[in-house]
């Protein structure tokens, strides 16, 4: 099988950018965290911390008891989209950048004798001095090179930080055995317990599993897949088509209110609008949730004729919170999404035009805030959270932000 595929991994991401941007928090324990109170979690940690136990979603208490040394700093969004396209622009130097799968990973085709495993090693030297050179020599990466893209990306976990890994016929299958179940793109926890069900517990019974077998397990076709994957065999997907387009958000204290809460989810809401507007779909439908301290939660769906329209969505929002019950706890966090979506180029001509709104509004707020700056002009039902700078950018694993539509002032 020859090397098809190079995939970048960027190593603790957020706290190397960090680290970069911050001398003095060069080769210390680092925590990344969405805002700097006890009570949250840490996003990112750098390999200083990750050595004490800490992770992505260890409690600040927590990471504190574990490594008393640690520092924190507060998440800073802009920054991360910036390095994100001067490592794209570094890389696409030195070989065409396939497909960028999140903020930190990155999928490059090879080509020719890029394929070579001498010239692909090479090529993975000259990658990472360019992308210490241009864009900083703090922020590292592991590389995994194979015959498919999902072997390239296992690959990249085999050997961090900083590392380099090979997959190819002289390393397949037997170098795959050594990694556990979950290690495995696509084997969540859910997954892994139909596995260890059907008997399969470990990557090489996973390997020696026949495709039916896995289909089953799987309960479709993805199972077959898998097990082609497995072995550097090229699987062509279906086209994708967006699902949701959402936000969610934990409240900071001053937002546990009714009132409080209800602001921030306006902001949510028009803030999934833009996003909407930007990748050229239409919504049809609203669901809201609001979490209380107590455990209890509310939600609503409202479908309507798919629109962009802001005001449109802003309005079902209200008519849906005119329905919430009186609680007496408190609210802790909220979330909006707008589904059932279509292209907009396909989406069907309304009998009456009225109920879809006024597309046109959408724009021109969009065109105003991209040339003026982030919310120059808003709906008004949002501006406790957004002149309070609640619910700030933040960064999804499949989805990076448009500095001009996402960012805040």
């Amino acid at each position: 099988m020859a090397l098809r595929y190079l995939f970048l991994d960027f190593n603790a991401y957020f706290a190397s950018v960090e680290q970069q941007l911050q001398p003095h928090l060069r080769g210390k324990p680092v925590g990344v965290v969405p805002m700097l109170v006890e009570s949250t979690s840490c996003i990112a940690a750098s390999y200083e911390a990750k050595k004490f136990g800490i992770k992505t979603g260890t409690m600040v208490k927590d990471a504190r008891a574990l490594c008393p040394d640690i520092q924190f700093v507060q998440a800073r969004p802009k920054f991360y989209v910036e390095y994100h396209h001067k490592l794209v622009d570094a890389v696409e130097t030195k070989i065409h950048v396939d497909k960028v799968m999140s903020i930190d990973e990155m999928s490059c085709e090879l080509c020719g004798t890029m394929r070579q495993r001498e010239n692909a090693l090479e090529l993975v030297k000259t990658i990472k001095q360019t992308i210490a050179a241009d864009v900083g020599e703090h922020i590292k990466c592991s590389i995994g090179i194979a015959p498919n893209q999902f072997l390239a990306k296992t690959a990249t976990d085999m050997q961090k930080p900083d590392g380099c890994t090979i997959l190819d016929n002289e390393d397949l299958p037997h170098k795959l055995y050594a990694l556990k179940l979950t290690d495995l793109c696509g084997i969540g926890n859910a997954m892994h317990q139909r596995l260890m069900a059907a008997g399969i517990k470990t990557v090489e019974q996973l390997y020696r599993a026949d495709k039916y077998k896995l289909q089953r397990v799987w309960g479709g076709i993805e199972g077959a897949r898998m097990h082609a994957r497995l072995r550097g065999e090229l699987v062509a997907l279906p086209p994708t088509h967006k699902q949701v387009v959402g936000h969610s958000h934990v409240l900071s204290p001053e937002f546990r209110t009714t009132n409080g809460s209800y602001s921030v989810l306006q902001k949510l809401v028009q803030k999934a609008a833009v996003r909407l507007r930007d990748y050229g779909y239409k919504a049809g439908a609203l669901y809201t949730k609001v979490k209380y301290i107590n455990g209890e939660r509310w939600d609503a769906n409202t479908s309507f004729q798919p629109t962009t329209d802001t005001a449109v969505f802003v309005n079902v929002l209200a008519e849906q919170w005119r329905d919430i019950p009186p609680y007496t706890a408190r609210p802790v966090a909220v979330a909006i999404s707008l589904y059932d979506l279509v292209k907009e180029n396909i989406a069907t001509i309304p009998l009456f035009p009225d109920i879809e709104g006024n597309p046109k509004l959408g724009a021109a707020l969009d065109d105003i805030n991209t040339k003026f700056g982030r919310n120059t002009i808003y709906f008004a039902g949002a501006h406790n959270a957004i002149s309070r700078n609640a619910a700030p950018m933040r960064i999804a694993f499949t989805h990076i932000p448009n500095l001009d539509t996402d960012h805040d002032r």
